[in-house]
């Protein structure tokens, strides 16, 4: 299927997922299961513009791919039987992998994993939230750092079959004041690989050509600036940053 048949062809709509917080709907182009969240379905926020939110995740993956890392699974906006609105090609999880999870404090496993923070479940037992110690989950911490994800809850990191993780539901990013909230705190302070300090590299130097161009199509200039001001930043940096501000640290719910 073309880029242009992806836009064009018949978008039919085959349920809906009902735990969203906007209107999301499973749909099919052709022979591709998709998702489509019309803008018109977006509830209104405190704190983010109405009717961003679909632009912002098709931001968000414009940046996946000039990463490179494949973060975000292909979104785009076009119509469809409710309006305008982010379609993204659905992925099939392996139900067995969990590449964020709780688990009792006392069972933690000894390697591959890092905790980020312990607490109490309903019942008062110790539990700990932690992720996987991998590349793919790095890339994607470094990837929430530069677009500001807001909502990285463990159910947005999508465990794939073959490996790969990708992260969905994008649309709480890209805000110019601080917003980082996420479940994937486990390399604070540590520095950044070569392999992801060139993403970052990637990033800047397409922010001055292609990638500003489209970006500025999607977001405020106020959010464009902030986002170049991050990437500046961190590549400075070059280290995982901790929480900060008045912000909570982890979105909730954690799932």
């Amino acid at each position: 299927m073309t880029p242009s048949d992806l836009l064009t062809d018949e978008l039919e709509l085959t349920g809906r997922i009902t735990t969203a917080s906007n209107a999301t709907f499973l749909g099919t182009i052709g022979e591709l299961s998709v998702v489509y969240k019309p803008v018109d379905g977006e509830k209104p926020l405190w704190d983010f513009p109405d009717h961003t939110l679909a632009n912002r995740e098709v931001a968000a993956y414009l940046v996946s791919e000039a990463l490179g890392w494949n973060v975000v699974p292909r979104t785009w906006l076009r119509k469809g039987p409710l309006g305008i609105g982010m379609v993204q090609l659905w992925q099939d999880v392996d139900p067995e992998q969990h590449a964020v999870d709780l688990v009792a404090s006392d069972k933690l496993p000894a390697t591959g994993w890092q905790t980020v923070l312990h607490g109490q479940d309903e019942s008062g037992a110790q539990v700990s939230l932690l992720h996987e110690d991998s590349v793919q989950l790095r890339r994607m911490a470094v990837y929430d750092v530069l677009v500001n994800n807001a909502d990285r809850k463990g159910n947005h990191v999508l465990a794939m079959p073959d490996g790969h993780r990708f992260g969905v539901d994008h649309g709480l990013s890209f805000h110019e004041e601080h917003k980082l909230r996420t479940v994937l705190w486990g390399w604070i302070g540590q520095p950044l690989s070569e392999e992801e300090i060139d993403g970052i590299d990637r990033i800047i130097t397409l922010l001055d050509a292609q990638l500003g161009e489209q970006l500025s199509q999607l977001l405020s200039i106020a959010e464009l600036t902030a986002f170049k001001d991050r990437c500046l930043s961190l590549r400075e940096d070059a280290v995982f940053p901790g929480p900060s501000g008045e912000m909570p640290a982890v979105p909730w719910p954690l799932f």
